[in-house]
């Protein structure tokens, strides 16, 4: 087996393992101590095939949400499923993980920079920069390395583009889909946006109870056109209108009262 000392994107492997090490260390404290983490379904990682794995997901933070995602796979690699388990696993961490985000986001300070070294696949928005709505077509340059981290590795994509709830998603990630048919792996992320500022990188509550969900990969036939195939993906981590209004009359539900 060739050894590798470069990703993808030409990214130290060495630098990366410190910074997943450090990283991780950190986050286990805040998911582990501070917080606590119940994982479900990371079962469906095992057996999964080393690249073409694309993570479907809705986004409460920045970075809280990709950072719990990294602890489960490098949890999975050495056979730890649903719990994050003593840090022993970040001195041999998986390290083929990519995550889509905006190229403006991942360039806003030293610890962003450092968590773009560590996997991002920084790209332009099409819709909205520097906090102004806006329309520009999809720099194919942004579409090619999301490419390229999917034929390296595991690649983590948030549909919606956007931390707030129930938002539509872009088509972009189902255009993706149909072009390199990946397995699709729903996630369902729950209690970062209570636990951590908007960000993820700091501390807002302590004592949450945070939930990431990993459902089986999703069964899609590429011959639908792209808005059928988000369709799907939306249902599948939970962001459509009928889980939207589900949340809500759970909210307002009355208590039940003890005789």
């Amino acid at each position: 087996m060739k050894i590798r000392f470069f990703d993808a994107f030409g990214n130290s492997l060495f630098i990366k393992r410190i910074l997943i090490f450090v990283i991780g260390i950190i986050a286990y404290y805040r998911f582990n101590i501070i917080n606590k983490t119940r994982v479900k379904g990371s079962k469906v990682l095992k057996g999964l095939q080393n690249s073409n794995v694309l993570f479907v997901s809705n986004h409460q933070t920045y970075f809280a949400d990709v950072t719990g995602m990294y602890q489960v796979f490098c949890c999975a690699k050495w056979g730890v499923y649903d719990r994050i388990n003593f840090p022993w696993y970040l001195l041999n961490p998986k390290i083929n993980i990519y995550f889509v985000a905006a190229k403006e986001t991942m360039m806003s300070g030293i610890l962003p920079k450092l968590f773009a070294y560590v996997g991002s696949v920084s790209i332009k928005r099409s819709w909205r920069e520097a906090g102004k709505e806006i329309d520009r077509g999809v720099d194919p340059r942004d579409i090619d390395n999301i490419y390229k981290a999917l034929d390296d590795g595991w690649v983590i994509t948030f549909p919606q583009g956007t931390t707030r709830p129930y938002v539509q998603g872009r088509r972009g990630t189902a255009h993706i889909i149909k072009e390199k048919k990946p397995v699709v792996i729903p996630v369902v992320v729950n209690g970062f946006r209570r636990a951590f500022d908007k960000k993820g990188l700091f501390v807002k509550k302590r004592g949450v109870k945070l939930s990431l969900q990993f459902k089986e990969p999703l069964d899609i036939d590429y011959s639908k056109p792209s808005i059928q195939i988000l369709q799907q993906i939306m249902q599948s981590i939970e962001q459509t209108e009928d889980f939207n209004t589900m949340k809500k009359l759970e909210n307002t539900a009355e208590p039940n009262l003890k005789p």
